[in-house]
């Protein structure tokens, strides 16, 4: 993305603080609860219940687990590249009843709108990933904020649905005033209890099994296991190859996989998943707080 020039700056700061203040007074409505805790097919599960205002629970905090001490676990994958590897991960959560969530940056979904309807019609969730993937710590307020927005409305264009209220910072570099202004949004920062590194590829020394290693190694209650799609350039995509292996095992150590969506849904809800993936099909009381931007042009 372009940054603004000097010249400019003052004034998308101060569009961005509009933005911020409108989000944030309409956040103030989110409902307080969440779902509790349902185990279903295949090993699926809905996050234990937190406590607090919803969304508004995971606040102010670089969130690397679920708040659960129940065994289970959340797939996620980021997509910044291309496409590769997308069918065969959709194909595979669907074989085994599993759910997960995809954090998308705008410039893929703007480059995608295909896999993004893909995705929402197999009946995962999409986080926010930024629109460009740059260092945050790099740009301004305004800036920051602007990379946010912008990749929410590219994701809805794209998918003609709603992003959750979920940001995962690139590179997962976090800063608690960046977290701050994500939040000012209307976003919770979600980040990764360990990443597989398949992402890395053959050429970074990384082979399925060391990728399904890494993460049964960080395996624990509420575990946030992140994944990639797309090859960077490379022959193969690790993390959909090793997908397979990875449900099983976390099966087969008696572990759920659990839906984030399940943080921040509403009461009666908890069901979205448990029956198995219904294509085409949203889940039914999900909250997406951060979309009072919409009418809030940059």
């Amino acid at each position: 993305m372009t940054r603004p020039t000097a010249a400019h700056r003052p004034a998308a700061v101060r569009r961005a603080a509009r933005v911020v203040i409108a989000v944030a007074m309409a956040a103030a409505v989110v409902p307080a609860t969440a779902a509790p805790s349902v185990a279903g097919r295949g090993g699926t599960a809905m996050p234990q219940a937190i406590t607090g205002h919803g969304v508004h629970a995971l606040f102010g905090s670089e969130n690397r687990t679920m708040p659960t001490q129940r065994r289970e676990v959340a797939l996620t994958f980021n997509a910044a590249w291309e496409t590769e590897g997308l069918d065969t991960v959709l194909g595979v959560l669907r074989r085994y009843h599993a759910p997960a969530t995809f954090f998308l940056t705008g410039d893929f979904a703007d480059r995608h709108p295909e896999a993004v309807r893909a995705i929402t019609a197999a009946g995962h969730g999409i986080g926010n990933h930024s629109y460009s993937h740059p260092h945050f710590e790099t740009l301004q307020p305004g800036e920051r904020a602007a990379e946010v927005l912008r990749a929410d409305r590219a994701i809805r264009a794209a998918g003609g649905t709603t992003s959750l209220p979920f940001f995962r910072f690139p590179y997962g570099d976090t800063t608690p005033r960046e977290i701050a202004e994500v939040n000012a949004l209307g976003f919770a920062d979600i980040e990764w209890t360990t990443d597989t590194n398949g992402h890395l590829g053959p050429v970074g020394g990384m082979t399925v099994r060391k990728a399904v290693r890494r993460a049964l190694d960080a395996l624990r209650p509420g575990a946030i296991v992140e994944m990639h799609v797309g090859s960077d350039g490379q022959d193969t995509v690790l993390d959909a190859d090793a997908l397979p292996q990875l449900i099983e095992a976390i099966h087969a150590r008696g572990y759920a996989i659990a839906d984030l969506r399940g943080l921040i849904e509403a009461p009666g809800s908890a069901e979205a998943f448990p029956s198995g993936l219904r294509s085409g099909q949203a889940p039914s009381g999900t909250i997406t707080v951060a979309m009072a931007a919409t009418a809030l042009p940059l």
